[in-house]
């Protein structure tokens, strides 16, 4: 695969547009080259042999340009021309459309179109079908200007060939188009996917809409920095976001590990969500065990910064369970979402967290005990709600801590924890 991308592009920094030129001026150039050993044995081939050195040369100088340089699209026109040129001179000089010089102009227009972009598609048909109806016509009244074949067999040698040779180069052109169209169509995906979950992905793509959907048992996590201004104050832009970067795919990856939704991140605040888009009954566990591996992510960090002599931040991290409507809002850059008073909750939770700490909140307390070893902290008030009372974990319990890692479950404890041997 490296060496089609080096010849022909990368997609991750290549249009389409721009690859297909690579493709098509590269495939036709080595194949007017490679036509020099078809035309030997013809009567005028040292005409045959001018054409087909000279155009392949100028469309491998079109596809150095496109590929070193990356001028390609001022390039459509000239390459376009050359073809016709091409076709043209050997319609004369090589038998008509007796000799099958006719079929190229099929595979022609389709590199026309498939190069196509933004130039008028009017302007091109009207060229091709031109130029086309001309060389008939030419040939109708002036036979005497196509050279004619010695014999009857050169004749048929070179049809046949010109035959062949339009199905080998009408086969490359499809695969070309067929596999950057889904080198194309991965990319979307990927970037589809990177927005959506995979299934409400799919439900807008069926049906141009997703349905809001209520989950009765879902957990909230809300997380952010913890006197992010103050260090933010000191450092540069590209370095702060640098530095928020490495912090937030860390917390993707350990999203994934705990099935865990990532909804979104607000500045210096990350949001996910256990249970959703696909429902399951150890959500609840599934975002303790994520607000943990995201503290001891935090304080690994700080004690290598430490060593650096750097700041770094720590995080306030909060957690609730409960119904909560998602769904995707809007038409443009849309985002999936959660709504709902559990939503407002878990971010209460988070403002009166306790730095390096995961607090819960007494439903997520209930779901949990059977695992975690949790710290009562009371009822505790907050901003326009009643006091909520809320429960630091401190870790798995007594039972579970020989088959845990002191950093992360290793896999004895996450084959206990994906079997439900941990509830019994």
């Amino acid at each position: 695969m490296k060496w089609i991308y080096f010849f022909l592009g990368d997609p991750k920094k290549h249009s389409l547009e721009h690859r297909l030129f690579n493709t098509v001026s590269l495939v036709n150039g080595l194949l007017n080259l490679l036509g020099v050993f078809g035309v030997f044995y013809l009567e005028n081939y040292l005409i045959l042999v001018s054409l087909n050195v000279g155009s392949g040369i100028l469309m491998l100088a079109m596809y150095y340009l496109s590929r070193v340089k990356s001028i390609y699209f001022i390039l459509y026109w000239p390459f376009n021309l050359t073809i016709l040129f091409y076709l043209a001179s050997m319609w004369f000089f090589n038998g008509g459309s007796i000799g099958g010089n006719h079929y190229y102009l099929i595979p022609s227009l389709v590199i026309a179109l498939i190069l196509i972009r933004n130039h008028n598609i009017f302007l091109v048909y009207s060229i091709y079908i031109t130029v086309s109806a001309l060389l008939y016509i030419v040939e109708y009244y002036h036979r005497e200007w196509v050279t004619g074949y010695a014999t009857e067999m050169d004749r048929y040698l070179d049809a046949g060939g010109n035959y062949l040779f339009v199905q080998i180069l009408t086969g490359i052109l499809i695969f070309i188009l067929s596999r950057n169209l889904n080198i194309e169509r991965k990319k979307s995906e990927a970037l589809l996917l990177n927005i959506l979950p995979e299934p409400i992905a799919d439900e807008l793509k069926k049906e141009a809409r997703v349905i809001p959907k209520r989950y009765e048992t879902a957990s909230v996590l809300f997380c952010d920095m913890v006197g992010f201004t103050k260090i933010a104050e000191k450092m540069n832009a590209e370095d702060l976001v640098h530095e928020l970067d490495q912090i937030f795919r860390a917390f993707d990856s350990i999203c994934k590990e705990y099935r865990m939704e990532k909804i979104k991140t607000i500045g210096d605040a990350y949001m996910a969500v256990g249970g959703i888009p696909n429902e399951n009954e150890s959500n609840a566990i599934d975002s303790v065990l994520c607000g943990l591996g995201f503290q001891a992510y935090m304080a690994e960090q700080k004690e290598i910064h430490s060593i650096q002599g750097r700041e770094f931040w720590e995080i306030r991290l909060g957690i609730h369970i409960g119904p909560l409507v998602a769904g995707v809002v809007g038409t443009d850059k849309f985002a999936y979402d959660v709504w709902g008073d559990t939503v407002n909750t878990a971010s209460r939770l988070e403002s009166s967290g306790v730095v390096g700490e995961v607090n819960i909140s007494r439903d997520v307390y209930e779901e949990v005990k059977k695992v975690f070893e949790c710290e009562p902290r009371g009822f505790v008030s907050i901003k326009n709600k009643a006091d909520i009372e809320m429960f630091l974990v401190k870790g798995f319990l007594p039972e579970y801590m020989h088959a845990v890692d002191p950093k992360k479950p290793n896999e004895l404890f996450q084959r206990m924890y994906k079997t439900g041997a941990l509830f019994y």
